[in-house]
């Protein structure tokens, strides 16, 4: 058996190990292997046709769990996730693992049932004092006595004891994090006409809680932590009632139901008539689900390119149905939990009771019943953010990405750094399954791919616009140059324009967003005498003051700090504020429109579970008039009420040094300019900004994508930057500044030979260069760039210690 070890040391590597006689091991289960001196846990990846010799593999310990948790094709994405990823290969089977699943086998010591008197008596006085604690606990756990004693001592003197036979090993399974979740329930065991006439004795008895009980009971079982608080009966007389024969006392398992919550679940609905372009889209879509995949042919996969308002959703709900009908499933990927919420009712009304959801913001409890629902097939369709691609999903027919630009999709935290977009086509070629990638603004290089052929391109050009509205659908555009405004005298946050676009709308009864990508009140703090600016002790980013908490936060590891009475270089007490985030918008909103309800909506805000649910039903409902936020809202959300955007920067991401910075102003502008005009009434936007003439901002403003793809695929190609080229991104941190210099150094420097032995013209080394935040909690950083057709050949035989982490086809730079 070819098994991937939850180890430090295995790598991208699969072991082979021997399945001992009467163990019943099959591809995709979870077992238990030695692994040098320690046993770990592992996932079968691959059944070898000829098995080795005995005297070569070791053999499989037992399986953690009787079923498989993989089948092929997800083993063949694990393994592919590692190869393209350059990621250890368990960290990319643990993306299909059940949520909860690692788990450590712990080792404990225990004396010896018949101890040498001559062992005893050679003891040294250390040895004496480690086995008088061992004997006193009866079991001790390693690492307990290695806090006790410290790591070397309490190893080496262990060695001892055990050489000498005083005391056995005893490894054990790390009790797990998360598990079924089981309660004591009451179940009547009277019929229904015997349990009235015992209530009504028991109120001749004066027992009127347990005659409530029984009441109770007789309409269905219930916890009993429900008895008891419904009817005030005690657990002990809950006991007696069970003695007499009246009720059973019995342990039954509880899901934790995401979405079992009043008023959560709509019923089923029918989709609207289709327009003219969602016709013909639908059309190629169809035929596509319907025709047998060939055998090594390629997916279907589609770029569903529509603008905002378009009825993207309306054809992702015909495709799941489609497939449904087949006796297949598809798993819908939105970029954002702050989606989900919306993407939930609106599939959920079409296919009631067959949603599944996954989400980080879940409870671990729920994310493990879900996962277990999936893989036994109570779903058919499973919404989520990008970890929801590896569901467990049976017959997998459709794979949707929703918003399919949005940089969420990338992961770039921990290994593997994948792209679920990527993961999404892999998945499909090895289950069959369609794709659809769907986007108003769409990647430039998923438009590069359509435009090669690789993709097949389908297009909505119009909004869907209801019966009664005969406007254009798209919103009205309108620039400000914020120049013209200051030297017009102009010195607030909001132009003129916006401002008497903002009384308009709320006069109408109409509801506004104002959008800034950016959190806080201030984006720096400075001394206005010696000009030292106040940063962060562990990052090199400078702090952002939040009026909120009248604290400074750093973005990076979030620390925090209280604004100072004086400078700490200087002494002056003239500190100042500059820039502005989105508590400053709330704040001047306030001034500027006082009768006005504000609604602000930040990772700031909506900190804890459920926050987002509750701020986008708040406005929905039409709770706040104004809606002031990041990028949490510019995507994906449907707002009837909404006719006016603000923008009050397009600037804040357009001068980062990333070559993606005009693309992500595009998108980003774009999506957020789509809120407004989703209704019966028209929709307006007013963005403001410092440089109007970027082509970037042009396009945005007219909202073509067109224009913008022509001119950023040419500014692409003229840097021979992704999709005309490839990139990798090597980081490496430290804490000493000089040793992640010469890190830095000694890795570019191997690379550059190896990628002229290669004989590699076409690939290039960039660095080593300082990282855009050179130090990040307390380590320093340094880069090393790759650019070139296949960077994963150039890394083979070149050694990255610790500290190094390996980002293929990086999102940025920063």
């Amino acid at each position: 058996m070819e098994v991937a070890v939850n180890s430090p040391g295995a790598g991208q590597r699969c072991f082979t190990y021997e399945v001992p006689p009467g163990l019943d091991v099959a591809l995709g289960h979870a077992v238990w292997v030695p692994f040098g001196p320690a046993t770990v846990q592992g996932v079968v990846l691959g059944v070898d046709a000829a098995p080795p010799e005995a005297a070569e593999a070791r053999p499989i310990a037992g399986l953690i769990d009787r079923r498989p948790l993989l089948d092929a094709a997800r083993a063949s994405l694990a393994r592919w996730l590692s190869r393209e990823y350059l990621a250890p290969l368990f960290e990319a089977v643990a993306l299909l693992l059940p949520p909860g699943f690692e788990r450590r086998v712990l080792t404990y010591y225990a004396p010896a049932p018949d101890p040498s008197e001559l062992a005893l008596a050679s003891l040294s006085a250390g040895e004496r004092q480690v086995l008088a604690q061992v004997q006193r606990g009866g079991e001790v756990e390693g690492q307990e006595l290695g806090a006790a004693l410290g790591a070397r001592k309490a190893a080496a003197t262990l060695g001892q004891l055990l050489r000498k036979k005083l005391v056995v090993k005893v490894q054990r399974l790390e009790g797990s994090r998360v598990r079924e979740k089981v309660v004591r329930q009451a179940r009547l065991l009277l019929s229904a006409s015997a349990a009235a006439a015992q209530a009504q004795e028991l109120r001749a008895h004066r027992a009127p809680r347990q005659a409530a009980a029984l009441e109770l009971l007789a309409v269905q079982p219930a916890p009993l932590p429900v008895v008891i608080q419904r009817t005030g009966v005690g657990r002990q007389a809950l006991e007696k009632m069970a003695q007499r024969g009246w009720l059973a006392l019995e342990q039954v398992r509880v899901v934790r139901d995401p979405l079992a919550r009043p008023g959560r679940l709509p019923p089923g609905v029918q989709g609207p008539p289709l327009t003219t372009d969602q016709d013909d889209a639908w059309a190629r879509l169809r035929a596509a689900l319907e025709a047998p995949a060939a055998p090594d042919s390629p997916p279907a996969s589609f770029l569903l390119y529509g603008v905002t308002g378009s009825g993207k959703t309306e054809l992702y709900l015909r495709a799941l149905a489609q497939v449904e009908s087949q006796g297949r499933s598809g798993i819908v990927l939105v970029p954002e939990i702050s989606l989900t919420p919306q993407a939930i009712a609106r599939f959920s009304a079409r296919f009631p009771g067959r949603v599944a959801v996954l989400h980080s913001r879940l409870s671990l409890g729920e994310q493990f019943d879900e996962w277990w629902r999936v893989l036994r097939g109570d779903f058919t369709v499973v919404i989520g953010p990008r970890g929801a691609l590896f569901a467990p999903l049976r017959n997998l027919g459709l794979i949707v990405l929703d918003e399919e630009h949005e940089p969420a999709y990338k992961q770039w935290e921990q290994p593997p750094r994948y792209h679920a977009r990527e993961a999404a086509l892999e998945l499909a070629r090895l289950t069959g399954a369609a794709v659809v990638l769907g986007s108003a603004t769409p990647d430039v290089g998923s438009m590069w791919r359509s435009e090669a052929g690789l993709l097949q391109r389908l297009e909505l050009p119009q909004r869907v616009l209801p019966p009664v509205r005969q406007q254009p659908g798209l919103a009205q555009v309108e620039v400000v140059d914020l120049r013209r405004e200051l030297k017009e005298g102009n010195r607030g946050i909001f132009s003129r324009a916006l401002l008497a676009a903002a009384r308009e709308t709320l006069e109408r009864g109409e509801q506004a967003i104002l959008f800034l990508n950016r959190r806080g009140s201030a984006t720096f703090v400075q001394c206005r005498d010696c000009g030292h600016v106040l940063k962060c002790h562990r990052c090199d980013v400078v702090l952002t003051y939040h009026s909120a908490q009248e604290n400074l936060v750093c973005h990076q590891c979030s620390a925090r700090a209280y604004v100072p009475a004086a400078c700490s270089q200087c002494f002056s007490r003239h500190i100042r504020y500059f820039g502005l985030g989105t508590e400053r918008v709330e704040e001047e909103a306030a001034r500027a429109f006082p009768a006005a309800r504000l609604l602000r909506w930040d990772r700031d805000a909506a900190r804890f579970k459920g926050a987002h649910d509750r701020l986008l039903e708040r406005f929905a409902s039409h709770g706040a008039d104004i809606l002031i936020g990041t990028q949490l809202i510019a995507m994906g959300l449907d707002l009837p009420l909404v006719t006016l955007v603000g923008v009050i920067s397009a600037d804040t991401a357009l001068h980062l040094p990333d070559f993606r910075a005009g693309e992500r102003t595009f998108q980003l502008l774009t999506q957020v300019v789509g809120r407004a005009g989703r209704g019966e009434r028209p929709g307006r936007a007013i963005v403001q900004t410092y440089t109007p003439d970027h082509y970037a901002i042009r396009a945005a403003a007219v909202q073509d994508y067109r224009q913008f793809y022509r001119q950023e695929l040419e500014h692409r190609r003229e840097h021979d930057y992704p999709p005309l080229n490839r990139l990798t991104r090597l980081v490496f941190q430290h804490p000493s500044a000089g040793l992640a210099a010469r890190e830095a150094e000694r890795v570019a420097r191997e690379l550059r030979q190896r990628r002229e032995a290669l004989g590699r013209a076409r690939t290039m080394v960039l660095g080593p260069a300082p990282a855009y935040v050179s130090r990040l909690r307390g380590r320093y950083r340094w880069q090393v760039l790759i650019k070139g057709p296949a960077p994963q050949q150039l890394l083979e035989d070149v050694a990255l210690g610790r500290g190094w982490a390996v980002d293929v086809d990086p999102l940025s730079f920063l």
